[in-house]
This record gives C-alpha cells, sequence and structure tokens, in this order.
C-alpha cells in the first residue's frame, strides 16, 4: 500500500524533493502541500497533477493525515512543525541544520525516540557512489590530517544573510562538508574557530554573517583538520572547494557530488573501457592516469537518499537511512562549536555541546 506523503515548505530545497517525489509514484501519494504563500503550495500541487493546498500545516496533518512529512523550512522555523508531526506519531524528514539551538535538537531528538518515530536528514552526500571509495581510502591507509575549503557566494534567500536566522555559512550551507568528513572519519572531540568579516561590500542591507572562517578540528582517533568556508566570492577561480584526505604517501581528493581522486594507487580494472575509462570493483564509473585514479558521481544521490527513507518507513525499519535526526544532531553539535568557538575565542569541546 502507498504512503500518503505531504511537504511542509514549498521554495527551493522542496522543489528538489518534489522532483523525486515525482518518481517514487510506486510507493507513495503525495496529498498535500503548505507554504505560507500560498501560490507556491499551489504551483507544487499543479506540478505533482496531486494534492491539497494549504497554509497552515496544523490543518494540513488533521485534514489530508499524512503518514511522511518532509519538513523544507528554514533553520529558524524548526520547533513546533516537529513536536506537531512526534505528537501525531508522523514519520518525517527534515532539512539540515535540524535546529539553530543544541537545547532544542535534543529535545526533538528525545521525544522521537520515545515516540519510535522514523526519521531522515537531508545529509544527501552520504548516498553519493563516491563514499564507498572514499571509505575504502580512509579504512586502507592511515589518514592523518584532512583539509577543506568551501567557497562561495551569498545566496539570494532573504533568511541566508542574517546569521541569527540561518546560523551562518558553517551551520547552514558548509555543514555538507562537516558531515561527510565527520561520516568517513568519526566523531571530532575539539573545534577552534576564527572568523572575519569587512571583505563582503556589497551584501543584502541584512548581511550580518561571517565572511571567511577558519575552524581547526582535533578528532578523538587524533586526526586533526582544518576546514574553511567564505561567501566572498563573486568569481569561480576564487579557490578549489574540495575535501583532501591525507596519509603519509598518497592523498585522496573528493569534490562532493563531483569527483573523488586518489594520488598515488593505481586502479585494478575488472573491465577495460575505450579512452581509459574503467570499471571499478565497487562498481562506480573512474577514469585511470599516471599515478591516479578519479570516481565520478553518478545520477542523483538525492534521489536515492529520499527513497531510503520513504523505504524505511514502510518497511518500519529505519537502520538503512544513513543520517537519522539522533545523528544529524551530532553534526549539528559539529558546526554550533564552531560558532560557539568564534563568539568565546576558546577550544570547544563536541561532547560538552552533546551532553
Amino acid at each position: 500500500m502507498k504512503k500518503r506523503l505531504a511537504i511542509i515548505g514549498c521554495g527551493g530545497i522542496g522543489t528538489y524533493h518534489l522532483g523525486h517525489f515525482m518518481q517514487y509514484g510506486d510507493i507513495i501519494e503525495m496529498v498535500g502541500f503548505c507554504d505560507l504563500i500560498k501560490e507556491r503550495a499551489e504551483g507544487f500541487a499543479a506540478k505533482a497533477g496531486c494534492g491539497e493546498v494549504f497554509t497552515d500545516y496544523v490543518e494540513m496533518l488533521d485534514t489530508v493525515k499524512p503518514e511522511i512529512v518532509f519538513v523544507c523550512i528554514p533553520p529558524y522555523k524548526h520547533g513546533d512543525v516537529e513536536r506537531n508531526l512526534i505528537a501525531r506519531g508522523i514519520h518525517f524528514f527534515v532539512e539540515k541544520p535540524v535546529a539553530l539551538e543544541m537545547s532544542l535538537a535534543k529535545e526533538i531528538r528525545d521525544s522521537i525516540k520515545e515516540h519510535n518515530i522514523i526519521t531522515g536528514c537531508g545529509f544527501q552526500c552520504r548516498y553519493s557512489n563516491l563514499v564507498e571509495p572514499n571509505r575504502a581510502f580512509v579504512e586502507s591507509n592511515e589518514v592523518i590530517y584532512v583539509e577543506c575549503a568551501r567557497m562561495g557566494g551569498i545566496p539570494g534567500t532573504d533568511w541566508w544573510a542574517d546569521k541569527s536566522l540561518s546560523g551562518g555559512q558553517i551551520v547552514e550551507q558548509t555543514v555538507h562538508q562537516f558531515d561527510i568528513i565527520r561520516y568517513m572519519m568519526g566523531e571530532p572531540e575539539t573545534v577552534f574557530t576564527m572568523g572575519t568579516r569587512g571583505f563582503v561590500k556589497n551584501g543584502p542591507a541584512n548581511y550580518n554573517t561571517d565572511d571567511l572562517t577558519t575552524t581547526v578540528v582535533k578528532f578523538k582517533s587524533g586526526v586533526l583538520a582544518s576546514i574553511s568556508t567564505g561567501c566572498y566570492v563573486t568569481g569561480g577561480n576564487a579557490f578549489d572547494s574540495k575535501v583532501t584526505f591525507s596519509t603519509k604517501d598518497k592523498r585522496a581528493d573528493l569534490r562532493i557530488l563531483g569527483t573523488f581522486e586518489v594520488f598515488g594507487e593505481k586502479p585494478e580494472p575488472k573491465e577495460e573501457k575505450k579512452e581509459g575509462f574503467v570499471i571499478s570493483n565497487d562498481g562506480g564509473v573512474a577514469s585511470a592516469s599516471g599515478d591516479s585514479i578519479v570516481y565520478r558521481q553518478n545520477g542523483d544521490a538525492g534521489l536515492i537518499c529520499d527513497r531510503t527513507f520513504i523505504e524505511g518507513v514502510i518497511a518500519g525499519d529505519g537502520s538503512k537511512i544513513r543520517s537519522p535526526y539522533e545523528d544529524a544532531v551530532k553534526t549539528l553539535a559539529f558546526v554550533l562549536a564552531c560558532n560557539k568557538s568564534m563568539e568565546t575565542g576558546m577550544p570547544v569541546n563536541i561532547d560538552d555541546m552533546l551532553a
């Protein structure tokens, strides 16, 4: 039997998920679309060719009685939506970051566990076909240092430029890099972050966030990392954004949802293809040249992410969901610790954030 699905929040990220849902006609029925701007919800219903339109999510929950809800709201809006879903026993997928305060995230996490709600979070990068070769590299080599940079501009969303509403670039955008590094390297122990402002000259009127931050991370394993992110960039040549995993004699460069390139290793192809392409042992398409092998992103990782969550709800088993709410709270602690470090000028222990 198909599950009844509804969406709260019909903006850009909601559009991303809607595109996936329209390919899941075998397992879901889209029954409701809610947005404070009615025209957005109407646009979703028109595109889907089904579903009722609402501007009040409580009314939607009571009227169409969904079994699954995707929560696609801005960071500062979390709280009451999740509480209402939990009270009704509705399984839900929530976009990152799951909150802007640890107290709220921990409250929701504990309530989810108490009520046996199946959850997922929007860390679709964990479902990339680059994850398997990345994990294989980390597991078969002693990674000592991780270096990460994510540089870009200021998104057009009106609330993003206000750090009190978005959490800043680390929390709202670069959380993907923090999450995938944590997914590969294990739990962080301590962070120390510095930020700078004054380089963005023509930002939005409400711009009050950091132009650039650099974070030093010590993991519980002893591995060190540096993670930098900035929104000062106006051109693509400003920086080469990637994550580098460094060992004593080789390295691997991850461009999230793009490529994963290993330097210092030669591939062992199962099947030769034209133009130097090979089929690697994990089934991902890779190209070989010299002393490196390049794995390339295939397909939409978000399509797999969303379906894995929905299939988990259908089966009543969330074990295959790579980022349930409880785990997403750990990544939230990682990034909010960076903000706290900037505020205090001191290193911050991650376990203290989760306590």
